[in-house]
């Protein structure tokens, strides 16, 4: 299918600095995503609307982030049989709340759970992106030259910490 997509759901306008993270990844990976503020509990109706929807378009991987009851993730997997990603996020009690929301499923019915926060929306991208990956060469490559481009980076960062380190001895 060539119109495949990422839905990225959040359960507030408010999260979105946070989901910009995840939006970032999936544009650097050239990934088509959809972004939609829709709440489990608020908007119900429109929450299962939009699932079934993107379901039928092409959506093949669904994130969805939320704080507090944090139960989006949930819904959108009881209603779809594509891969949901939940990012739990810091609403209250340092994202614990969230986190325990977002990963206590009922068996046959998963979340995949990343990090609370930042780390759990760059993370959810990059797992979103690799499961995609999996039917799609041209990911898999972007995939891997971003990975290779990070390594670059860590290298070239400790040789330039590993000459500096050198001058500073030699003024000794």
């Amino acid at each position: 299918m060539t119109n495949t997509f990422v839905a990225v759901l959040m359960g507030s306008d408010s999260d979105l600095p946070v989901m910009q993270n995840t939006l970032d990844i999936l544009g650097q990976l050239d990934i088509p995503y959809e972004v939609r503020v829709t709440s489990a509990h608020r908007t119900p109706n429109e929450t299962h609307h939009y699932v079934r929807d993107a379901d039928q378009r092409g959506c093949q991987v669904f994130i969805a982030a939320a704080g507090l009851a944090a139960h989006l993730a949930g819904t959108v997997a009881g209603l779809t049989l594509k891969p949901v990603i939940g990012i739990p996020l810091n609403a209250a009690l340092q994202g614990l709340d969230s986190l325990l929301a977002t990963v206590q499923m009922p068996g046959g019915i998963p979340v995949a759970c990343v990090a609370i926060g930042k780390p759990g929306a760059v993370n959810a991208a990059y797992l979103a992106a690799q499961i995609m990956a999996t039917a799609n060469p041209a990911i898999m490559d972007r995939l891997r030259k971003d990975r290779q481009q990070k390594a670059d980076n860590v290298i070239a960062k400790n040789k330039a910490l590993q000459e500096s380190l050198a001058r500073d001895s030699r003024q000794d």
